[in-house]
């Protein structure tokens, strides 16, 4: 069985990779919260190589480097992917066990949502977190 694995709500698109992610984090920017439609976008990253997705999938650009993934069936949205880096951005959501999450982080603070406390211990960016 994959590491990480999951898919959209009716079924049709299915993702997995046994690869280990590139880091973990919930991202709180407008972008985020109007494309996932919630208070923030908790995702796992990863290699485009190392994640396989089987069904059909639609794209819309969010930001000119940024593509969104999404069922065309069920509209659940499971990936943001940034080909010019080779990394795609699972959404917890969707993964079938989201407890493998490990936040490490939140990002893009200056936007979250004022009623949500972040009391968790995990380093805060205002904007996007350093290089490294």
């Amino acid at each position: 069985m994959a590491r990480y694995e999951g898919g959209c709500l009716c079924k049709a698109v299915r993702y997995r990779t046994d690869a280990a992610p590139i880091n973990e984090r919930i991202c709180h920017c407008r972008v985020c919260q109007k494309a996932i439609g919630a208070a923030f976008n908790a995702r796992v990253l990863f290699r485009i190589d190392d994640v396989t997705v089987d069904g059909p999938l639609a794209t819309i650009n969010s930001s000119p480097e940024l593509k969104r993934g999404f069922c065309p069936s069920c509209g659940t949205t499971m990936f943001s992917r940034r080909d010019s880096a080779g990394i795609i951005g699972v959404t917890t959501g969707s993964l079938d066990d989201p407890t493998v999450f490990k936040p490490q982080m939140h990002i893009f603070t200056a936007s979250k949502q004022p009623w949500l406390v972040l009391d968790d211990g995990l380093p805060q960016y205002e904007g996007a977190p350093p290089p490294g």
